[in-house]
């Protein structure tokens, strides 16, 4: 693959990709280093990539791996010097009322969606990912197997476990 096919994937797909490194990664710093760090990784890899066996899925694969070894040094570094981090304000808060008739309806709006993202993000690895990649970069089924290197069954397993764990996570938040 060379990089005018490279940057027709970032064309392509790039939307997608941010939203799930967004989902992964909760603010847009972070979000924004995840998404640079992927298609620089994609631009070392491209001449092993195939942009006919699913671009999507593989670039969406090295955005999971970047996270989790991300997320693997910095616990090696709070297991080493424990810091605090402050948690941010939902964005887009502003959009969202422009958007709703009545002040009441984008509160609860608001809420919800807050409740139903917590939720989803106390979830572990193996059920948040395949419900980030299926929910916000709009991968089939087939697609989060390829990029997980799993068995489709496992996927659909693991996404009812995950949304039934969110139903009963705000179940026990409403009652």
């Amino acid at each position: 693959m060379d990089i005018d096919e490279l940057i027709e994937l970032v064309k392509l797909h790039g939307k997608s990709i941010y939203g799930f490194c967004y989902k992964l990664t909760g603010n847009k710093e972070d979000t924004d280093d995840l998404y640079q760090e992927t298609f620089l990784k994609a631009m070392e890899l491209r001449l092993k990539m195939d942009a006919a066996r699913n671009p999507k899925a593989y670039l969406i694969s090295v955005a999971v791996q970047l996270h989790r070894n991300h997320r693997r040094k910095l616990a090696w570094r709070r297991r080493i010097a424990p810091t605090f981090e402050l948690d941010e304000a939902a964005a887009g808060v502003a959009d969202l009322f422009s958007r709703e008739s009545a002040p009441e309806d984008a509160v609860l709006t608001l809420e919800l969606r807050t409740m139903i993202q917590q939720a989803a993000h106390r979830l572990n690895d193996k059920l948040k990912l395949p419900l980030y990649m299926y929910y916000t970069a709009d991968m089939t089924v087939e697609e989060i197997a390829s990029a997980l290197k799993i068995p489709s069954g496992t996927v659909k397993s693991r996404l009812h476990k995950a949304r039934m764990a969110v139903r009963k996570d705000l179940e026990v938040d409403v009652t």
